[in-house]
């Protein structure tokens, strides 16, 4: 594999970037086995190791990594937590702990981004305008600031050149996977094309701010009846794909327990509170906050709870919503059999896996906790437990679940903290009934109903047709059957390349007997008293031969 000369040209930097990053965390061998130094002309004496990685996990150096590399890093480890079932469950717990701060950039960078996307001076729309930031992450930093018309509001302000970076590091995670894909096979078991595809999709959607502003609006809709949830308000004349303007909210971070009890709040109740929002968003509305941490929450006056960042939100469609009623119904009724037999409808199980011990070992997990308190329950490890399993027999559950688990395992966290009592089970399990038993709401059964017969009527109308065709075509002798092979391109390729050496051996023996006979012969053409054509056939079958040992040792092959 040949990576593009202008690219590498232009991202040579950014390449002697993540190699020495990745050489500092103790990943030499694997840029040696990519062959990167080659590919790059890089020298490894311009790389040093400055961590001492015997006091360091191998879960924990790539996390590290991950936030030095930045931004594309960073959701990629996002990314990866939500694989269970590809990478090993340390390495799971290990990702859901990445951060993502860094220095703010200067405000004549943000003055001159959010007047040029408004299109009009600052002072146009603002009658003041904070210039330290009250947050800054990778790619973005936000500003407090008031309106011409007297609104408090807080503007997220996108870091300058940050898509051409992510564009740049989407290109050599392309070439990352090809060398990935060339040179380390073992690393196919993890998907790296179909990762580095979800990363893209999901990045994409995160640096157009008018997605967060979206998300906002939905999420202020479904929390309109709800008092002690606060959702704040977009101002859209204010908001383009990089400068986001909201409400501001003046509350208190919900880790500051002695603010928080300076104040009056009463703990409790806002850890029931949130709970009740983390529960709604999950099993009624199907659309929720896949990062609920302490960063992302703040209390109000009031017993008010406000969420913000809503960049990186869940959403659970009708399908999935009912894949899951299914499951929890079998949760529920402790019914390890109707697991695995969702398991098998969704198709998230593989051919190989061993489904008799796949039944035992949840009949085991289920039965474990079954007569135990609700309230003795942890969350974390319940779903620590079930990733074992998940990873064990390599379900592929899809993403949107694992986000909605991650987000309950964050709150948990979050509510213990406020209230050490703090059951997120017992109070989950109203929900959890709801919707289990939603399949079975007259509404629900009428559409069920009415999609059957739809399709009962497209089939009866559609099959005296196709069957007609078919006789048809088999009463001409036109019907056919095509096979196609999965996996051998791989070996094809491998036996041409194997013949292909084994002829160009044969040819190289049959000059070096052809020069043998003619170095027997008596002709007037010598050199150094032996036959030139003789000597000539041994020089040519030579450099042949050497030509043959470099192009497999250029495979990494022998």
């Amino acid at each position: 594999m040949k990576i593009p000369l202008l690219r590498r040209a232009k991202t040579l930097p950014r390449y002697r970037q993540i190699a020495g990053v990745l050489f500092k965390y103790g990943f030499g061998h694997l840029l040696d086995q990519m062959r990167i130094f080659t590919f790059l002309r890089l020298r490894k004496k311009i790389l040093k190791k400055r961590v001492k990685l015997e006091e360091l996990t191998y879960a924990q150096r790539i996390r590290l990594a991950l936030e030095e590399l930045g931004p594309t890093f960073v959701k990629l480890g996002q990314v990866l937590s939500m694989r269970p079932f590809l990478i090993p469950l340390e390495l799971v717990l290990e990702l859901t702990r990445l951060q993502d701060e860094v220095a703010p950039f200067r405000f004549e960078q943000v003055k001159q981004i959010v007047e040029k996307e408004l299109k009009a001076p600052l002072e146009e729309h603002f009658s003041s305008f904070d210039t330290i930031p009250i947050a800054s992450a990778s790619l973005s930093q936000v500003h407090k600031a008031v309106t011409r018309e007297g609104e408090k509001v807080v503007v997220k302000v996108q870091r300058p050149g940050i898509k051409q970076i992510i564009d740049a590091d989407m290109d050599i995670l392309k070439d990352l996977v090809s060398l990935l894909d060339k040179y380390v096979p073992e690393s196919r078991q993890y998907d790296p094309k179909g990762i580095r595809e979800e990363l893209a999709k999901s990045i994409r959607k995160e640096i157009d701010f008018n997605n967060e502003a979206r998300n906002i609006e939905v999420f202020r809709e479904n929390f309109k009846d709800e008092k002690a949830v606060f959702v704040p308000q977009v101002f859209w004349d204010k908001t383009t794909s990089r400068v986001l303007t909201m409400g501001y909210i003046n509350g208190i971070k919900i880790s500051n327990l002695e603010e928080l009890d300076k104040k009056g709040i009463d703990r409790k109740l806002i850890a029931q509170i949130g709970g009740r929002m983390v529960l709604k968003q999950i099993f009624e509305d199907g659309f929720f906050h896949a990062d609920p941490h302490p960063g992302n929450l703040f209390v109000l006056e009031g017993n008010v709870i406000a969420p913000v960042d809503y960049g990186m939100m869940g959403k659970l469609s009708e399908t999935t919503m009912d894949e899951l009623a299914d499951l929890l119904i079998s949760v529920v009724t402790w019914h390890p059999s109707g697991i695995v037999k969702v398991y098998q409808d969704l198709g998230v199980v593989g051919e190989e896996a061993n489904l008799r011990a796949l039944e035992a070992d949840l009949a085991d997990f289920i039965y474990k906790y079954h007569k135990i308190p609700l309230s003795r329950l942890d969350m974390r490890v319940l779903m620590d437990e079930a990733f074992e399993i998940i990873h064990r027999y390599n379900i592929h559950i899809q993403a949107e679940l694992m986000l909605f688990s991650k987000a309950m395992i964050t709150y948990e966290e979050v509510a213990k903290m406020l209230d050490p009592e703090y059951d997120l089970v017992t109070q989950s399990l109203p929900y959890i009934k709801n919707l289990a038993y939603r399949k079975f709401k007259p509404k629900v059964v009428l559409r069920d109903v009415s999609t059957l017969f739809q399709d009962l009527r497209s089939l009866f109308i559609l099959l005296p047709f196709e069957l007609k065709r078919i006789i048809k075509k088999l009463g001409k002798g036109q019907l056919s059957f095509t096979f196609q092979h999965r996996g051998l391109e791989k070996l094809i390729l491998e036996l041409d390349r194997s013949s292909n050496r084994l002829s160009f051996s044969l040819i190289i023996a049959a000059i070096i007997v052809g020069s043998s006979l003619i170095m027997r012969l008596e002709t007037k053409y010598t050199l150094f008293g032996y036959p030139l054509f003789g000597i000539l056939g041994y020089i040519f079958a030579g450099l042949l031969g050497v030509w043959l040992v470099i192009a497999i040792l250029r495979s990494g092959r022998l």
